[in-house]
């Protein structure tokens, strides 16, 4: 008599950080570790697909017990836990970055900016008036925004006084968009980064090392920036507490990442 095999639901879970895998206070619950651990036994592999940099992340995979490719900066880093090096990087072009910059203040009067440096040890600078809408994140103040273009940069993160991120984000694309991909990713975090470079360019170069198609993954998000991975995987899965822009194109909608959402989700997929 033959055993019949079947198929796993999703050989990769992508899931974004902030307001999907992690609780306030970064934390991953324990229910979310047991899931992602079952997950794991039936075959399955679990990418970190992040907005913030490697820098920023890595103490964090660490104490996950998180082992091969991550993806951050919007997708413009994957880099490698294993081994500790960058597979794949992309760079916002400095006078780019100011150009974008300039643009968009001639339409709305004075922003505030930080960047992201390049490389799996860059820094985020923010110059005077920026206010971090993650302050528990390493982050040095400078005290001329010339400083920020001092070292190679991955992405620049603005904010208005007044101005909300919606608005922020449709102004900067109708006079900037040409420039740079401007994207949100969180509360008050409004990104400049390069053209063509987004999560699901940076998930689908570390899918293609792991040798996975888009149809064998199912990804999790929670703020617009997670659009073009929701669009990429084969099943997409927007938190209770996304963006309405999100849910438009989520396959589905599961409960709070404050009520483990991908968990809720992963215990019914992989029993």
């Amino acid at each position: 008599m033959c055993r019949v095999i079947k198929a796993l639901p999703y050989r990769l879970i992508a899931t974004d950080l902030d307001g999907t895998l992690l609780r306030t206070g970064d934390l991953v619950s324990a229910r979310t570790r047991a899931a992602l651990a079952a997950a794991g036994r039936a075959g399955a592999r679990h990418i970190v697909v992040t907005g913030r940099p490697v820098a920023q992340v890595r103490e964090l995979l660490t104490d996950l017990g998180y082992e091969g490719l991550v993806v951050c900066g919007q997708g413009a880093q994957v880099y490698d836990t294993g081994t500790e090096r960058m597979v794949a990087a992309a760079t916002l072009e400095l006078e780019v970055a100011e150009t974008a910059l300039g643009k968009i203040e001639a339409e709305t009067g004075l922003l505030f900016a930080a960047v992201n440096q390049a490389g799996s040890c860059g820094e985020t600078l923010m110059e005077p008036g920026y206010e971090a809408p993650h302050p528990g994140l390493p982050a040095l103040r400078v005290e001329r925004r010339e400083e920020l273009w001092a070292e190679p940069i991955m992405k620049v993160l603005v904010r208005h006084p007044a101005f909300g991120d919606d608005e922020l984000v449709a102004l900067a694309r109708a006079v900037a968009g040409d420039l740079v991909d401007v994207t949100m990713a969180g509360p008050g975090t409004v990104e400049l980064q390069p053209r063509g470079v987004n999560k699901a360019t940076g998930l689908a170069a570390a899918a293609e090392h792991m040798e996975i198609a888009p149809e064998a993954a199912i990804a999790f998000g929670d703020m617009p920036n997670d659009v073009p991975m929701f669009l990429w995987s084969g099943h997409s899965v927007a938190m209770a507490n996304a963006h309405p822009e999100l849910k438009a194109v989520a396959d589905e909608i599961t409960v709070s990442n404050e009520e483990d959402g991908v968990a809720e989700v992963l215990e019914r997929v992989y029993g």
